[in-house]
């Protein structure tokens, strides 16, 4: 259990996520404030989760905490950023769980508060599989900075990485499961229909969704070799208008969010 206090401002899904993995890993920190506008959202959180204190409408108090993650979504962040002027310890890390906001805006935002990070929370790390690329401001210590590895670890990887790439994890890793999930739960479904349990469905699922990624990235074979392995493609006559999807509208979202 982490010894640090944890503010939140803003109750979200990501807020979800990131208490679900702790409490997962028996990782759960011991202070945890999260503020929202929302009571009714603050009241499902505080009912799953019954150690966390909860501050509806006021973000005064998860503001005083000596990590605070803004959870917020872009289009009110910079009113929250001054809101929160003057309330965050000079001692605390700040730490943005959203795209397109750089350091630079942050601290700005905050009337010069410079000790900050930004990470890109994602989705599996609610089973402490995700991978949540972070940076940190030049003004965060050694020491804090391992203290906030310390704090994420139990949620999967967490690497440290320039930010100008965090838009771009934003699309491939915060947003990828969205590209997949649908799919392979309609396969699972239709799966039901040839035979398997629900759990043989699941175990070979899971395997196979490992083993082909790491086949296309760790065979050494070019892609067009691997997608040779296997003769028969169901899916053929629907590939290009799928690969059409990821090559139209993911490149303008990514010119959207950058900076």
């Amino acid at each position: 259990m982490s010894t640090q206090s944890i503010g939140f401002i803003g109750g979200g899904r990501v807020v979800r996520i990131l208490l679900s993995g702790w409490t997962k890993a028996n990782a759960l920190p011991g202070n945890i404030v999260v503020s929202d506008p929302n009571a009714e959202t603050l009241t499902k959180l505080k009912t799953d989760f019954p150690v966390i204190t909860i501050a509806v409408g006021d973000n005064r108090p998860a503001a005083g905490q000596s990590v605070v993650f803004l959870a917020v979504h872009p289009p009110v962040m910079m009113a929250t950023l001054a809101e929160l002027r003057g309330a965050v310890s000079p001692d605390a890390v700040v730490v943005s769980l959203a795209p397109k906001f750089t350091l630079a805006r942050l601290a700005d935002g905050l009337g010069g508060h410079e000790k900050l990070a930004r990470m890109i929370p994602n989705a599996p790390s609610i089973v402490g599989a995700g991978f949540n690329p972070m940076t940190f401001s030049s003004s965060v210590t050694e020491e804090a900075k391992r203290e906030f590895r310390s704090l994420v670890a139990t949620l999967g990887e967490c690497p440290e990485v320039a930010e100008w790439k965090l838009e771009g994890y934003a699309l491939l890793t915060a947003m990828g499961p969205t590209y997949l999930w649908f799919q392979l739960q309609a396969l699972r479904e239709v799966a039901a229909g040839f035979g398997l349990t629900d759990d043989e469905v699941v175990t070979a699922l899971s395997h196979m969704v490992s083993g082909a990624t790491r086949t296309l990235l760790e065979s050494h074979l070019t892609p067009a070799q691997v997608m040779d392995l296997i003769p028969v493609k169901p899916l053929a006559d629907d590939e290009a208008a799928i690969k059409a999807v990821y090559q139209n509208r993911l490149p303008a979202l990514f010119a959207k969010i950058k900076p």
